[in-house]
């Protein structure tokens, strides 16, 4: 899988803050150790936050202006702070408060786009998922990162999100690898029905469900990284270790871009409803 840019940007973020902190440290007279024995802490944590290889917290970040005579810097250094911890959210992060918190947490984010652009070369993306296909990738989710049983309540909290694909003002475009149509999620009976509620809500006006068939070519553009898209201001993408939010323009157009490509590679209407029903028929 290729690194999103987002996340070389994350991590070139994290090396500018630090570089601003030592430009702090510099223009108080303090050396790198001398601040360190003021802060009480292991003469090389300095050096490891300047770098970018070590993420400060706040409460570092307080001590640090307070030595440096900077006091008057800290809420703004604070504020860069947790922009920068927002780019990239480890999932042990995220999900520290149980699976139902972190579905909670991005609902405003859902209720406020009117325009959603999604791809999945992996799983159907959350906002077509039956009840049991979400309970089963929950489950699975919970077991794999040792979560509290959470997963009922957090299936509640997606149901809401189905509501708005009846509401007139919204529009999802959803694209999935023909692969995503064939990986077993929870069990042949939970797939059964997760495939036709495919087949249901691809006649909704609100929706457009485009499938990229297995044996395309794909020269022009190969699969990537699952993302969302919401509206042009917002892209979010799933990683095995955490969660990257995309917010730069130009990298929102790059997502923007690769839809629009992807979008001219898969098949849609009865082309799409026929690759649905050969899944279904797999399954039998």
């Amino acid at each position: 899988m290729p690194t999103p840019p987002a996340f070389s940007n994350a991590q070139k973020a994290k090396r500018d803050f630090g570089a601003r902190l030592g430009e702090i440290r510099k223009t108080a007279g303090l050396t790198a150790r001398a601040l360190a024995s003021s802060c009480g802490w292991h003469e090389s944590k300095v050096s490891r936050i300047e770098n970018g290889k070590t993420s400060p917290s706040a409460e570092d970040i307080r001590l640090w202006a307070t030595r440096c005579r900077a006091s008057d810097q800290t809420a703004d250094l604070v504020a860069s702070l947790e922009a920068i911890e927002g780019m990239f959210v480890q999932w042990k992060r995220m999900e520290r408060g149980g699976l139902r918190r972190a579905h909670e947490s991005v609902m405003p984010l859902w209720q406020r786009t009117r325009r959603f652009r999604t791809y999945s070369p992996w799983l159907i993306p959350g906002a077509v998922q039956t009840e049991s296909y979400t309970r089963a990738l929950l489950r699975g989710t919970a077991a794999r990162r040792g979560l509290p049983d959470d997963v009922e309540d957090a299936v509640k909290v997606r149901n809401e999100r189905l509501k708005l694909l009846h509401q007139k003002d919204r529009t999802f475009a959803v694209l999935v690898e023909e692969a995503v149509l064939r990986n077993i999620i929870g069990d042949t009976d939970v797939m059964a029905g997760q495939l036709g509620y495919l087949l249901t809500v691809s006649e909704l006006p609100s929706v457009s469900l485009g499938i990229l068939p297995l044996g395309a070519d794909r020269t022009a553009m190969p699969p990537v990284e699952d993302f969302w898209i919401f509206d042009d201001a917002q892209v979010n993408v799933e990683l095995i270790s955490g969660y990257l939010t995309i917010t730069q323009p130009g990298e929102v157009a790059m997502y923007a871009d690769a839809f629009a490509r992807l979008s001219k590679i898969a098949v849609v209407g009865a082309p799409a409803r026929r690759l649905i029903a050969s899944a279904l028929e797999a399954l039998e």
